[in-house]
C-alpha cells in the first residue's frame, strides 16, 4: 500500500510540474499512476488530501535544506538566510510553491505548510532567547511569514526578466529591523528606546519559560500572557487604528 500511495504522489506532482494546480484531476491522477480513482480516496480521502500529500513531497527538499542549515552565533544572520532559501525554493518550484500557500483556507493550514512555519518559529525562538526581539513571538512569525510568502509570490508572479533581484533583499531587511533590534552592548537598541529593550528582556524571558519548575503551569501560563503583552508594548502604541489604513 506505501508503494501504491508513492505511485499516486509521484504521478501527481509530475501532473502538477507539467500544467500546474488544474493538470491534478481524479481521473488523470489515475490514469497516469495505474490505479482506480477509488484506490485515491481510500489513501488521501479526498482531492485536498491528495493535494496536501503532492505539496508535501515537493516541500521535502526545502524543508531539508532549512533544517539542515547550520546555525551561527547570530540568530538574526540565520533567519536572513532562511528567508532567502525559502524565496529561492518558491522561484526553482512555483507550481508546489503556490500549490501550499497561493489559495489559503481559513483556519486550515497544510501538513508541508505547518512543517515550515515549526521551522520558523524555531528560528524566531532563538532571537527571543538572545533578547533581540522587539516583538513577541507569534507576532514576529507572523510579520516574517507574510512578508516572505508576499515577496515570494509577487516574484513568481512576475516574468523572470522582469524580477528585481533586490526586491527580496530590501522586504528582508525591512522586516528584520522591524522585528528584532541590535545586540546588547553595542551601543543602540535598534531605534525603538526603552521599548525596545523592554521588548527584548520580555522576549527572552518568555523564551525560557518552558525550563522553568518553581512556577505551577498556571503561573507559567499567566506570566506567559504578561510577557506577551510586554514584548507586543513597543509597537501597540504606535499602530493606532486608522494609522496605516489604505487610501
Amino acid at each position: 500500500m506505501t508503494i501504491t500511495r508513492e505511485k499516486i504522489v509521484e504521478a501527481a506532482a509530475a501532473l502538477l510540474n507539467e500544467g500546474g494546480r488544474e493538470a491534478i484531476s481524479t481521473r488523470a491522477v489515475s490514469a497516469a499512476a495505474g490505479v482506480q480513482a477509488p484506490t485515491i480516496y481510500r489513501l488521501f480521502g479526498d482531492k485536498q488530501g491528495l493535494l496536501d500529500a503532492v505539496a508535501s513531497h515537493g516541500f521535502v527538499s526545502y524543508l531539508g535544506g532549512k533544517m539542515g542549515l547550520p546555525e551561527t552565533g547570530d540568530p538574526v544572520e540565520d533567519l536572513r538566510r532562511g528567508w532567502d532559501l525559502h524565496v529561492a525554493f518558491g522561484l526553482e518550484h512555483p507550481a508546489v510553491y503556490t500549490l501550499i500557500y497561493g489559495e489559503p483556507r481559513p483556519g486550515v493550514e497544510s501538513p508541508a505548510a505547518r512543517a515550515a512555519a515549526e521551522v520558523l518559529a524555531g528560528q524566531v525562538k532563538r532571537i527571543a532567547a538572545a533578547g533581540r526581539l522587539r516583538v513577541s513571538e507569534k507576532r514576529a512569525a507572523h510579520l516574517i511569514h507574510a512578508a516572505g510568502c508576499g515577496m515570494t509570490l509577487t516574484l513568481i508572479a512576475l516574468p523572470p526578466e522582469a524580477r528585481d533581484p533586490a526586491l527580496s533583499a530590501l522586504a528582508r531587511e525591512s522586516i528584520i529591523a522591524a522585528v528584532t533590534a541590535e545586540r546588547a552592548g553595542d551601543g543602540s537598541d535598534g531605534g525603538g528606546g526603552g521599548d525596545a529593550s523592554l521588548a527584548g528582556a520580555a522576549g527572552a524571558l518568555r523564551a525560557a519559560l518552558p525550563g522553568v519548575t518553581a512556577l505551577t503551569g498556571a503561573e507559567r501560563a499567566l506570566l506567559d500572557e504578561w510577557l506577551t503583552r510586554l514584548a507586543d508594548s513597543g509597537h501597540s502604541a504606535d499602530a493606532r487604528p486608522g494609522d496605516h489604513a489604505p487610501a
